[in-house]
């Protein structure tokens, strides 16, 4: 089971976060909702990035925010010092990656959802 922190989610049900979140879940893989938007993701309440929440051995975060929205929570994504993050299609961010590997993170440009579909998540 990979600890898996969801960062851009929000309650609804045709979004590709709350998609990934039910997927995960399937999978077996515990998934922490993070995001602005308030609600629940399958019972789950989202936590508020502006609140930067600690969260302990985080194995994998999986973005769903655009680069630009990205740079202003570099150092709280840093902070949870994830094993890997997974960049999908549309928040592609150079800056961050180079950040990230420096710490030894390893970074996948990839969609979470077609990972845990073929086995390679």
């Amino acid at each position: 089971m990979k600890k898996t922190v969801i960062i851009g989610s929000n309650p609804k049900t045709n979004n590709y976060a709350f998609m990934a979140a039910e997927r995960l879940k399937n999978y077996g893989h515990e998934f922490i909702p993070i995001g602005i938007s308030e609600g629940q993701v399958l019972g789950k309440s989202i936590l508020n990035i502006r609140d930067q929440p600690q969260i302990d051995e985080v194995d994998t975060i999986t973005l769903y925010i655009n680069p630009q929205r990205q740079i202003e929570w570099y150092n709280y994504i840093l902070s949870l010092k994830p094993k890997r993050i997974i960049f999908n299609p549309g928040t592609e961010n150079q800056e961050l990656k180079k950040l990230a590997e420096a710490q030894g993170i390893i970074c996948e440009e990839a969609c979470t959802l077609v990972m845990l579909s073929v086995g390679n998540f």
